[in-house]
Formats: structure tokens, C-alpha cells, sequence
């Protein structure tokens, strides 16, 4: 960067905030997820947009055009250069801070920091703190294995056995159960189940509910988390009863998507 635009924001980031796409640290569904932003919950989504002004502060940027943004993010992960810069209309609102944990800055720019008081009383947004264990990181956890799937499924095969549990799981399961099947007769908000191809006519479901996180790949393995149990993941052979349960939730998913 040879010259710094005062009034310029440098995008480093970005990610979509959509029914179907969304950071889940933020809350276990779309409206959730709006809410802790202030945004309303509706139904085109947004962009989350992820960078610095000229002091180095970091800023979120709220565009309504969740297809521009999509198409950048498209771009990026194809390795492809693309100069993010959505027009001022777009732009909702700019809320301090990153609620993200990035290790990314601007050639040229102070390293990132966070910015003075916002005079619109915004709440500054902070990642959540991975030494605690919350709901957030709940989450977190559970998308994470949903994104590495196939390197989660190795290692659980490898380390964990299914009965490892023998008295705890059947209560548990028991519940998760009662919950997810409430899910398929009354539906859920927008984004609390969510479904994405996992290859060879399989599909990874991602589901939260009270206290609860759940990833499971359809004829395969159900993995759940819970908010009681720091950093345990808890795996569960996908017996009958699940496998009829995620393929509910997986067509019910994708006709909301």
C-alpha cells in the first residue's frame, strides 16, 4: 500500500450471515445470530466484512448484499483476486471490532487493535475466549468437525469407543433424540439444522439445541457436544433411529436452504 486512504476500510475478511451459512459462535440459529449484531433476520442474509481503517482498528461492516459478498468469498477460496469494496448503499451498519479470531493485517497499516469507544454505544465485538467452554465454543466445536470430517472420523475411530459411556449415553442420546425429533414436526428457527454435501451420497447435518451440539454424517457416525462436558466429543453409532431422523433433517434442511 503506498498511500493511506484516511477514510478507507481495508477488507480483509469476510464471511456470510445467512439462514443456510452463518458463524454459529454468534448463536444456535440465523435469528440468534442476527440478534447478538443488531441486524434484522431477514431472509437475503448479509456479508460480514472483516477489516481495518487507516489506524489499524478493527471494524465488522454489515453489507445487505450477501451475493457480492458470497462471490468474493468464492473467489478467495478459488485462489483469485477479488477487491471487495461493496457500494454504500449495501453498507448496514459498522460495528467495532472482529467477532472472529483472525491472524491477518494490512501491509502498511498499524497491527490490529481494537478501536476507541463507539459513539453509537455499539458493543465492541470480541472472539470468544478458547481457553473457557460456553455455548459459543460448544459451537465452534462442533463446526469444526463438520469442516475436517474426515480427519475428526479417523481420529474418533482410533481413540474413542462407542460404549465408552455405557451409563451416560443412552440418557443423553435419550434427549438429543426427543429434541431433534421435535425439530422434524414443529421446525426450528431459520439455520438451527443445516446440511452440506459430504461425498459419495452422503451428507454432514449440523444441528444445535439447548446445551447441545451435534455434527453427524448420514449413515455413518453422529458426534455431539454439550456445554456440561468441556472439550469431550461424544460419538454415537447412527443406529435406526438417527438414520431416519438425519435424513428428516437433511430434506428439511435444504428445502429451507
Amino acid at each position: 500500500m503506498a498511500e493511506v486512504d484516511e477514510d478507507a476500510f481495508y477488507v480483509l475478511s469476510a464471511v456470510l450471515l445467512t439462514p443456510g451459512q452463518f458463524p454459529s459462535l454468534l448463536g444456535d440459529d440465523y435469528p440468534a445470530a442476527c440478534a447478538a449484531l443488531g441486524l434484522e433476520a431477514w431472509a437475503d442474509g448479509y456479508g460480514l466484512l472483516f477489516g481495518q481503517d487507516s489506524d489499524g482498528a478493527r471494524w465488522t461492516v454489515v453489507s445487505d448484499d450477501a451475493a457480492l459478498v458470497g462471490c468474493a468469498i468464492a473467489a478467495w477460496d478459488c485462489g483469485m483476486p477479488y477487491d471487495l469494496t461493496p457500494p454504500e448503499r449495501t453498507v448496514v451498519d459498522s460495528l467495532p471490532g472482529w467477532p472472529l479470531a483472525l491472524t491477518v493485517s494490512t501491509t502498511g497499516l498499524p497491527e490490529p487493535h481494537d478501536p476507541e469507544p463507539d459513539e453509537d454505544d455499539h458493543p465492541l465485538l470480541t472472539p470468544p475466549d478458547p481457553k473457557q467452554w460456553g455455548p459459543a465454543q460448544r459451537r465452534m466445536g462442533a463446526d469444526d468437525i463438520a469442516h475436517q470430517w474426515r480427519m475428526w472420523r479417523e481420529q474418533i475411530a482410533d481413540s474413542v469407543e462407542f460404549d465408552e459411556h455405557p451409563e451416560e449415553v443412552p440418557e443423553r442420546i435419550a434427549k438429543v433424540l426427543a429434541e431433534i425429533r421435535e425439530y422434524t414436526e414443529t421446525p426450528p428457527p431459520a439455520g438451527r439444522v443445516r446440511s452440506s454435501p459430504a461425498g459419495e451420497d452422503t451428507r454432514l447435518v449440523r444441528a444445535d439445541g439447548p446445551g447441545w451440539s451435534m455434527t453427524a454424517c448420514t449413515g455413518d457416525l453422529v458426534v455431539l457436544l454439550f456445554d456440561d462436558t468441556p472439550h469431550e466429543v461424544l460419538p454415537v453409532g447412527c443406529g435406526p433411529q438417527f438414520t431416519v431422523l438425519l435424513k428428516a433433517l437433511d430434506e428439511m434442511a435444504r428445502a429451507s436452504a
